[in-house]
C-alpha cells in the first residue's frame, strides 16, 4: 500500500501540471488580446501623458515634462468647466433615467401588452447614438421644431435649446434618459420576475398598499440591481462623447463640452497629446472612485437580496 501510494504521488502531481498548462494554454488568446488592446495601450498612454509630444516626431525625441500636463489641467478653468459639465450630465442622466425607468417597469410588469410596451421603450437603445442626436436635433430647432411649434400654439416664446448655454447641457441630457430609459427598464423588469409573488401576498394580507409594497419590497429586493445599474451607468456617463459632440456643436463650448470632447479636441485638433492622455487618466481616476463610492454608499445602506 506504501508503494502503491508512493506511486501515485508524482502521477498526480503530473496530472495536475498537465492540467494547469492546458489551462493556461485556453486562456492564452484572451490574454494576448488584453495585453494588446488594453494593457500596452494603457501604459503607452500613461508614458505619454508624461511628454510634451504632437505626433509629428518620433515619441522619443519628445520633451520629458513629467507630471506638468496633469498640475495644469487642475488649474485649468476649462477643463474643471469641462468636469462639472460631465458631473452634471452622470448625475442626471443616471438618477432620473433608473427613477423613471423603475417606475415604468412596475407599471408594465403585469400589464396587459407589457411585451409591446416593452419593445417600444427599448428600441432607441439599439438606435446609434448620432442618429438619436440628429433626430432630436430638428426636434430642437428654434424656428420650425416640434417643441418650439407646440409652445407657440400656447403663446409661449421659443426656447434655443440647443444655442442657450444655460439650456443646452439640459436639453441633451432630456434626450439622454429618453435614450436609456429601455435599456434599464429591461434590466429592473427581469430583476422585478425574481421577486416572488409570496412577499406580496403576505403584505396585502397585513393591509399593505401599493406604495407600501413598493418602498418596503421592491426596491430593497431590487438592490443588487439598482446596484448595477448605476455603477455601469455612471461609468457610461463620465465617458459620454457621441450626444453632446452630435447636438452640441453649436452652442458654447464651455456649456456643453464633455471630458471626452475635450480629451478628443486636445489630442486630435491641437496635437497635444500629452495633455490628452493625462485628461484621459484624470478622467479613469474620477471614474474608478465613483465608483467605489457608489459601492460603498450601497453597503452602508445595506444590500438585500431575496435568496
Amino acid at each position: 500500500m506504501a508503494g502503491l501510494s508512493e506511486t501515485k504521488g508524482p502521477v498526480r502531481g503530473k496530472k495536475l501540471k498537465t492540467n494547469t498548462g492546458a489551462g493556461y494554454a485556453f486562456l492564452a488568446p484572451a490574454l494576448l488580446f488584453y495585453s494588446i488592446f488594453f494593457i500596452y495601450p494603457v501604459i503607452f498612454s500613461f508614458i505619454v501623458s508624461t511628454k510634451r509630444w504632437n505626433m509629428l516626431v518620433p515619441l522619443s525625441r519628445a520633451r520629458d515634462v513629467g507630471f506638468s500636463e496633469y498640475s495644469y489641467l487642475l488649474r485649468d478653468q476649462m477643463f474643471l468647466g469641462v468636469l462639472r459639465n460631465t458631473l452634471t450630465y452622470a448625475l442626471a442622466t443616471v438618477s432620473l433615467t433608473i427613477v423613471i425607468a423603475l417606475i415604468l417597469a412596475v407599471l408594465i410588469n403585469n400589464a396587459k401588452l407589457s411585451v409591446l410596451w416593452r419593445f417600444i421603450y427599448f428600441a432607441p437603445v439599439v438606435t446609434p447614438q448620432v442618429a438619436i442626436g440628429t433626430i432630436w436635433g430638428y426636434l430642437y430647432r428654434p424656428n420650425n421644431g416640434l417643441f418650439n411649434s407646440i409652445l407657440r400654439l400656447f403663446g409661449i416664446k421659443p426656447i434655443y435649446w440647443l444655442t442657450d448655454p444655460n439650456v443646452a447641457l439640459w436639453s441633451i441630457i432630456i434626450t439622454a434618459i429618453w435614450a436609456g430609459i429601455g435599456g434599464s427598464m429591461l434590466i429592473i423588469t427581469a430583476g422585478l420576475k425574481n421577486i416572488p409573488q409570496d412577499y406580496y401576498d403576505a403584505a396585502k394580507i397585513d393591509g399593505a398598499g401599493p406604495f407600501r409594497q413598493f418602498f418596503h419590497i421592491t426596491v430593497p429586493l431590487l438592490s443588487p440591481t439598482l446596484l448595477f445599474l448605476t455603477a455601469t451607468g455612471f461609468i457610461g456617463a463620465w465617458q459620454v462623447f457621441d450626444l453632446p459632440f452630435t447636438m452640441g456643436r453649436n452652442a458654447p463650448a464651455r456649456s456643453v463640452m464633455t471630458v471626452s470632447w475635450y480629451v478628443y479636441e486636445t489630442a486630435f485638433q491641437s496635437l497635444r497629446m500629452g495633455r490628452a492622455s493625462a485628461g484621459a487618466f484624470l478622467l479613469f481616476c474620477v471614474i474608478f472612485g465613483f465608483t467605489l463610492l457608489i459601492l460603498w454608499l450601497f453597503k452602508r445602506g445595506g444590500m438585500k437580496g431575496y435568496e
